[in-house]
């Protein structure tokens, strides 16, 4: 199972991520904001990861590292 790390204090919840994850287990956060009063990704179902990365490639800000 991959491990996926994600950097909130850089995230913009542009949801690019959220829409390039072909498992459809990454949403934007409904309950928490970061340093920049943005909503930032959160990881649904990290059982069902199988660690292709395609969310990391998409973020334009680097704030997922995904680790196989």
């Amino acid at each position: 199972m991959a491990k996926l790390t994600f950097k909130e204090e850089l995230c913009k919840g542009c949801g690019l991520c959220v829409t390039a994850c072909p498992k459809k287990i990454l949403a934007i956060s409904k309950t928490k904001l970061n340093h920049k009063g943005h909503a930032p990704v959160e990881l649904t179902k990290p059982e069902e990861c199988v660690g292709c990365a395609s969310c990391a490639m998409m973020c334009p800000d680097c704030v997922i590292t995904v680790e196989r």
